[in-house]
């Protein structure tokens, strides 16, 4: 990355004497290599997780087990996001809160690598914990690098970070799901809190780039309010030891005692603070407008990433018990197969945002509500593909591998039809008084869709049979068409967002 930092020719002092990072504040060089390292680890740990959970040489679980465990671990990740922009905004401020962040993830990491079935679920707890915090954050930071909302290079500098994002997530399952399947479970977890540990370590060495108004605290906690959070926290965290000391001592626990109440929450509170939102009676008549129609876009994103999270878990398992995982006779590590997604998000991303230019000059752009019904269809239309290997298999045959990749193929363009505009809508929408919340209650649909997962695996349904999975390939495509029916209903209540 040194080649890609520049220095202008000036005299030092001089506006523009600075150095770049491809013609962008210095920092985001900074932020651009702690979100590539965090996502790495993240990523790679992600890709080796539903693998050793049913893996002889590690857990030995069922697969619903472990597509339970994954979904949880998951809805919690983005459920903590909520909290961690508020840990920054009332706390510690947005650079020390991620540097925090960075800390307790690696640890994770490094419980993980401990050979032990006991601190497993400790280290998966330290890791989503981290990743909460960090989710929240760093993003922020990165607009903290720009003078406001007019500058024009602030669109390219979230572009560039995107990519940081992808090529930790690209390069994970190739290093860390390779050694990790190959050579030893635990030294793949071991890898990804070396990810981690670099990322620290250059985030802390380059920190001094970041602006000053990511070592500010918004709305610090007075005293009193500091003394009755630490008093409320310290009560529920004395009544959950408690009770699950009672549970364990009585001989009743069972893994569901610590998933069930995870995936409870991850239904109930985004629900909660929808509503919380909705009956403020603060809001005015416009705001209360864009509300409902949000609630529409929030609704479709947690169906969509229902089916859509299910590639690193009802998928990749399919592909590990299932599937030729050869190309050409080559025979390639399950865990690559989430390598699929990083790479095409960096092939397409540019292509779609080219696409969507050009139809907007013509005036044929289509519509928020119309881009959320396409990608609700295309995930749709993946599972509705993942029924062609699911015959195959059932035919008592190992399906070919491009099948696979097909599915994530067709889940990559959804993702480019949802995703990115729902982040746009979500800024754009929110009510003045909730706009730095916004980005956590968007999470919360990842959390919903995420835990309705955990919860059916739960419940014992087998997410890899083809009625099952029929079921909700019907569901996406019903939920896209719903979404288009209503779109001059939901572009009436948004207003004056286009």
């Amino acid at each position: 990355m040194a080649s890609s930092l520049t220095k202008d020719s000036v005299r030092p002092g001089t506006p523009g004497s600075e150095k770049t990072f491809f013609g962008h504040p210095r920092g985001l060089a900074t932020l651009f290599m702690t979100e590539m390292w965090e996502r790495f680890s993240y990523y790679g740990m992600k890709a080796l997780l539903p693998l050793y959970l049913v893996a002889p040489g590690g857990l030995h679980m069922s697969a619903a087990t472990a597509t339970a465990i994954y979904s949880v671990y998951l809805s919690l990740v983005y459920l903590l996001a909520l909290p961690g922009g508020w840990f920054a905004d009332r706390v510690l401020g947005p650079r020390k809160t991620v540097a925090v962040a960075g800390v307790i993830i690696m640890l994770g990491h490094l419980t993980l690598a401990l050979p032990s079935s006991g601190t497993f679920f400790a280290g998966l707890g330290l890791v989503a914990i981290g990743s909460g915090l960090l989710k929240s954050n760093i993003s922020t930071m990165v607009g903290h690098l720009y003078k406001g909302a007019d500058d024009a290079r602030r669109d390219g500098g979230f572009t560039l970070f995107y990519i940081g994002i992808n090529l930790g997530a690209f390069a994970a399952p190739l290093v860390i799901g390779t050694v990790g399947e190959n050579v030893n479970w635990h030294l793949g977890f071991a890898l990804a809190a070396l990810g981690m540990a670099l990322g620290l370590a250059q985030y802390l060495l380059g920190s001094r780039h970041l602006d000053a108004q990511s070592s500010v605290v918004p709305t610090p906690l007075s005293p009193a309010e500091k003394s009755a959070t630490l008093r409320k926290s310290a009560l529920w965290a004395a009544v959950a030891a408690v009770f699950y000391t009672v549970v364990v001592v009585s001989g009743h626990y069972t893994l569901n005692w610590l998933l069930v109440p995870i995936t409870i929450a991850g239904l109930i509170i985004p629900v909660m603070v929808i509503a919380r939102i909705k009956r403020d009676k603060d809001l005015d008549r416009t705001e209360q407008s864009k509300m409902s129609a949000y609630i529409w876009f929030f609704v479709a994103a947690a169906v969509f990433w229902m089916i859509y999270d299910q590639g690193g878990s009802t998928v990749s398992l399919f592909a590990d018990s299932s599937a030729k995982n050869t190309i050409f006779g080559w025979d390639f590590p399950v865990s690559w197969y989430q390598s699929v997604n990083p790479v095409m998000i960096m092939a397409l991303a540019p292509v779609f945002a080219w696409a969507w230019l050009a139809l907007a000059r013509r005036g044929k752009e289509p519509s928020t509500a119309v881009k959320f019904a396409m990608g609700l269809v295309l995930i749709g239309a993946s599972f509705f593909l993942f029924l062609a290997p699911l015959a195959i298999a059932d035919g008592g045959h190992k399906a070919a591998a491009m099948w696979l990749v097909a599915i994530y193929f067709v889940q990559t363009v959804g993702e480019l039809t949802l995703s990115p505009v729902g982040l746009s809508v979500t800024t754009k929408m929110a009510p003045a008084k909730y706009a730095s919340q916004m980005m956590g209650v968007w999470f919360l649909a990842v959390t919903a869709g995420d835990a309705t997962t955990g919860l059916l695996s739960i419940a014992g349904v087998d997410l890899n049979k083809t009625g099952i999975v029929a079921f909700q390939a019907v569901l996406a495509v019903a939920a896209g068409v719903a979404v288009w029916m209503y779109r001059k209903k939901v572009k009436e209540l948004m207003g004056d967002v286009h």
